[in-house]
């Protein structure tokens, strides 16, 4: 039931977004215009701006959602995340070179480039020793270094503009939404999540620790290429499209685990859903606060939301 209950918020949420925007438009305009009846000014509104930003909202917070359930379950650490392993940052640079080098229709496939070669690294390095702690210190170190090179490479970027395009894309936006980014996100996340729902019930294992999953025939190094594959195709997707977001995949599994229990396997899908409610509610946040030279970020508002989230699961941590 309360998993129905969540398929139909996530329904809800996406048709409220339709009403969301500069233009008005009433339920009859809305309902018009999805059934390819209303104006045609309507129906561009519609389909070619609010659905397709509104089911981007959806597939990249499901992205991030199910990448930290996966991570989360896969460490046994309830402060693993997407951003916090690298996955974020090795995208997100593949995106900054091609700004740096004046080539903004190359920004998708630039970032999934770098997100693939970040999974790549991190799983090489893991791989070396098949533990969840070696993943970890692997995805730490992968992801400082492409932080790092991002700062080297805004530090010389050629003008004031291409710098502050750079710093403006980082903060994560979904205000150029369309189709075309969609039909790049959505089958791109799917395969992802696929893979995280596919070691699910060797996540459940490996809850009783290594040497006992190992027993039961888990492969450890399957799971590991597995993680990483899904983790790096829902992140990089969704970095390629909206920019950087951050902390989404850090709380979105802590909620829908204390609404769904702590089972591993069933966690990818349920914080799936709730991540794409998450990032759509906080999009829809964006668009009613900004305006007229006014802009607030969806990566800015979901770090205010996150990092005090992150603070206080350090301190909890420290004090048990």
């Amino acid at each position: 039931m309360r998993l129905i209950l969540l398929i139909l918020a996530a329904i809800a949420c996406i048709l409220l977004s339709l009403f969301l925007g500069s233009a008005p438009l009433s339920l009859t305009d809305v309902s018009a215009a999805l059934s390819g009846n209303g104006s045609e000014l309507n129906q561009q509104i519609i389909w070619e701006l609010r659905l397709p930003r509104a089911l981007l909202a959806i597939f990249i917070g499901a992205g991030l959602g199910a990448s930290g359930a996966a991570l989360q379950g896969y460490t046994r650490n309830e402060l693993a995340a997407p951003g916090i392993l690298g996955f974020s940052a090795c995208a997100a640079l593949g995106a900054v070179v091609a700004l740096y080098f004046g080539l903004p229709h190359l920004v998708t496939p630039a970032a999934l480039i770098g997100a693939g070669i970040g999974a790549t690294l991190i799983l090489g390095i893991a791989g070396l020793k098949k533990s969840a702690g070696v993943l970890i210190l692997a995805g730490v170190g992968v992801g400082a270094l492409a932080t790092a090179i991002t700062g080297l490479v805004m530090n010389f970027a050629p003008n004031p503009w291409a710098l502050s395009e750079i710093v403006y894309w980082m903060m994560g936006s979904l205000r150029h939404a369309d189709m075309s980014g969609l039909f790049i996100c959505a089958p791109l996340t799917l395969l992802g999540i696929g893979c995280l729902w596919f070691i699910g019930p060797d996540l459940k294992s490996l809850s009783l620790g290594e040497l006992t999953a190992q027993s039961l025939g888990v492969s450890i190094g399957k799971v590991q290429a597995l993680l990483v594959t899904g983790v790096a195709l829902c992140v990089g997707s969704g970095v390629a499209i909206a920019g950087a977001i951050g902390f989404v995949g850090l709380f979105v599994p802590h909620i829908t685990r204390m609404i769904f229990g702590p089972d591993p396997a069933r966690l990818i899908t349920r914080s799936a859903i709730a991540g794409g409610i998450f990032l759509l509610l906080a999009d829809m946040v964006t668009r009613a606060w900004s305006g007229p030279g006014t802009t607030l970020y969806l990566g800015i508002l979901t770090s205010l939301i996150g990092v005090p989230f992150f603070l206080w699961l350090v301190v909890r941590e420290v004090r048990t």
